[in-house]
């Protein structure tokens, strides 16, 4: 079964635990209070039967079918649907994970979706039931708990990313170059989790502005339109401290991708420096072999000249002929390596 969990809660107080959708409804329009229903990995047609029980909108349904959403909430006449894309960090493989997770909220309902092993949604539900006052806030003290309990979640996360990039600035001033494309994929992940952090401030608002003009999205009886002032307060400085948290994110993830970007940069300039001292230096170790090289090939053509044994050829029958070519040898090739050494190519 889908369901991990389902409970009916009056007053903050864990009532009944229907087994299945039937039930939980009918349960719920018996009794009254907040229905809250936890599924894991629902199939297709269980999410259908979870619709056609709870009457939610089909749009909402085909964005959980098609997964893959974008971090949003989109509210209906009755109800809204918050996508969150919770993560982890994983430190084996230096990667993060993300998820999804599909919170359906009505007056008197939530019912989660969560097609991943993050957030840990049964925390959050411990967290509440130890906190009645806050569970009787209805929907939205819910829906507070579930974004909280995400964000918590992105910490470790943006640790792990922030000591990655350190990594990286320490390869690149030690003069390794080869991390450009680690730097890419770092870039990307960043990226994706920046997708997932920065809808929420807009999210948190949305929901802020409710409270402050009514308590709910809906007009319908249940525990969040029937909020007191002063809860709604309450709740109120729950959300701001996790709006807080989310701005704080922001900006560690734009920092993140700032000196991501620095890196690249840097990368690639000090690629070229490289690539050309290596070509400086090549080119100075050309100069030497073709210096060298002219060097001994002086000597060998006045070898090969004087090795062709023609009866003709001048100073053939001169005594000190021998001593003279090799006298001719040693000064041309000095000469020529004088004049390397002062044109630097020796």
């Amino acid at each position: 079964m889908p369901i991990v969990d389902s409970a009916i809660y009056v007053n903050g107080q864990r009532t009944h635990a229907p087994p299945e959708f039937g039930a939980t409804v009918a349960a719920l329009q018996e009794r009254g209070g907040t229905c809250w229903m936890g599924l894991y990995r629902p199939t297709p047609e269980e999410i259908h039967r979870a619709a056609d029980e709870f009457s939610l909108h089909p749009l909402a349904v085909e964005d959980t079918l098609e997964a893959h959403q974008r971090a949003k909430m989109d509210s209906y006449e009755d109800h809204t649907l918050l996508v969150l894309r919770p993560a982890r960090y994983l430190d084996d493989v230096e990667k993060v994970e993300f998820g999804e997770l599909h919170v359906y909220t009505g007056p008197d309902f939530v019912i989660t979706a969560r097609q991943a092993e993050v957030p840990d949604l049964a925390h959050v539900r411990r967290r509440m039931e130890r906190s009645p006052e806050l569970l009787a806030m209805g929907t939205v003290a819910i829906q507070y708990a579930i974004i909280d309990q995400v964000v918590d979640e992105y910490e470790p996360v943006a640790d792990g990313l922030g000591v990655d990039i350190e990594e990286i600035e320490a390869d690149l001033f030690s003069g390794d170059f080869s991390v450009s494309r680690r730097i890419y994929e770092l870039f990307r992940e960043v990226a994706e989790f920046q997708k997932a952090v920065a809808p929420l401030e807009r999210v948190l608002t949305t929901l802020r502005n409710r409270l402050a003009t009514g308590g709910s999205a809906w007009e319908s009886s249940g525990d969040a339109a029937a909020m007191s002032e002063s809860q709604a307060t309450e709740l109120d400085r729950y959300l701001a401290d996790v709006q807080d948290h989310v701005v704080h994110l922001n900006e560690r993830i734009s920092g993140m991708r700032a000196l991501l970007t620095n890196a690249l940069s840097l990368s690639s300039t000090l690629s070229s420096e490289a690539a050309a001292r290596a070509g400086v230096e090549q080119n100075e170790q050309m100069k030497k072999i073709s210096g060298w090289a002219a060097i001994l090939f002086a000597p060998s053509l006045i070898g090969a000249v004087y090795g062709m044994n023609f009866d003709t050829m001048p100073e053939l029958a001169w005594d000190f002929g021998y001593y003279g070519a090799l006298g001719l040898m040693v000064g041309l090739g000095l000469t020529l390596w004088a004049v390397f050494r002062y044109n630097k190519w020796l």
